[in-house]
């Protein structure tokens, strides 16, 4: 739930977050309400925010293919 709810909070990928962090942006570990972890995709049609799918339970790149095609089964 919180890879979703930092998506769809941030309108970005949870491992953007992941990426910042790994990149020695520790302070973005202070972040409040932000999963640094790989997972978590924001939904957006024709350009708004409508929620986001977070998985977890696999690797976190795993996590991620399954958001995805979460997503496009929503949105096709």
């Amino acid at each position: 739930m919180e890879k979703g709810r930092t998506a769809a909070e941030t309108r970005r990928s949870t491992a953007m977050w992941e990426d910042r962090v790994k990149s020695g942006r520790m302070v973005m570990l202070k972040m409040p309400g932000v999963t640094p972890v790989q997972g978590g995709l924001p939904i957006v049609i024709d350009g708004e925010c409508i929620g986001a799918v977070g998985v977890s339970g696999v690797q976190s790149h795993e996590d991620e293919q399954i958001a995805k095609a979460g997503i496009a089964a929503l949105t096709s």
